[in-house]
């Protein structure tokens, strides 16, 4: 939503393994859909993003859509016309218009949004990869667009602009159309949702208890794991990513988000070469709604 925060890290493979580059900000939205497709005309191209990519099963089953990709080619139009528009009240909400609240005004609360989407409880409205686990706390809900840790303003941003368009092309989605293995055989570029705070754990460098990701120094802590990690994996860093992770990423607020993109990327990798599973569990239930998150 932010153009200040978008940042993205990017690795090739080679004969030798994998070079992995510095994060550098994002171009606007359609050029940085064009240079993806450009490199998939002669590479095969998994992209991550840290926003979600799907909906709670107990909301999808009440769209009258099959699956959530049958429903992501409606959104927008017809009767889903409204789904970008984030409601302003509680009575705005309806299952074709999800997302709530626009500002901080009298009658915001996450009750309103389980009553107005026909919820039992708020817990019906996170996905099963949302819900805590491993030391991670549970994520916010899809549809609360309120707050710090809110992800439904990214989603809103990133469906409209990013997946909507890709899909258009020809893209395919991680894991509703298939796994990894599949989709590498018959996909030039996938799309796949990831989580930086999962990555840290997969590639030996979590923040322990009073560290955080915010501060340079606690950062640049986290540099010889990172490095051992990619030594160990046949990773290499060009200068730029050797410099910004010696650094911690620099004393900026942009920091975090830089490394977030540079790990978010090393768990991608972990991923594609086996080092961790796509998924932990492989449910049945949701999966046509839910996707998950890349190694979680």
């Amino acid at each position: 939503v932010n153009a200040r925060k978008r940042w993205a890290a990017t690795a090739r493979r080679d004969d030798a393994g994998w070079v992995v580059d510095g994060p550098t900000e994002l171009p606007d939205v359609p050029s940085f859909l064009e240079q993806s497709f450009d490199q998939a005309k002669t590479h095969r191209v998994l992209l991550g993003f840290d926003f979600p990519i799907g909906v709670p099963q107990a909301y999808g089953t009440k769209t009258g859509f099959q699956n959530f990709t049958e429903m992501l080619a409606t959104l927008g139009n017809g009767e889903w016309h409204t789904f970008f528009d984030v409601a302003d009240a509680p009575g705005d909400i309806s299952i074709r218009r999800p997302f709530f609240p626009r500002s901080p005004t009298k009658g915001v609360s996450r009750t309103a949004l389980v009553e107005g989407l026909g919820m039992d409880d708020y817990a019906d409205l996170l996905r099963i990869c949302e819900q805590p686990a491993d030391n991670l706390r549970a994520a916010c809900a899809l549809f609360w667009t309120l707050g710090g840790n809110q992800v439904g303003k990214g989603a809103l941003a990133g469906w409209r602009d990013v997946i909507l368009p890709a899909v258009r092309r020809g893209a395919s989605l991680w894991p509703f159309d298939g796994t990894l293995a599949q989709l590498s055989e018959r996909s030039r570029l996938v799309l796949a949702e990831t989580y930086p705070a999962a990555a840290y754990r997969m590639v030996d460098a979590p923040f322990a208890s009073g560290e955080s990701k915010r501060r340079q120094c606690d950062r640049k802590r986290k540099t010889s794991a990172i490095t051992n990690w990619a030594d160990r994996h046949r990773l290499r860093f060009t200068k730029l990513a050797q410099s910004q992770l010696a650094d911690g990423f620099g004393s900026h607020a942009t920091g975090e988000d830089r490394y977030d993109a540079l790990l978010g990327l090393l768990g991608m990798i972990a991923v594609t070469g086996g080092h961790q599973p796509e998924r932990s569990i492989w449910p049945e239930t949701g999966s046509a709604w839910e996707g998950w998150i890349l190694g979680r």
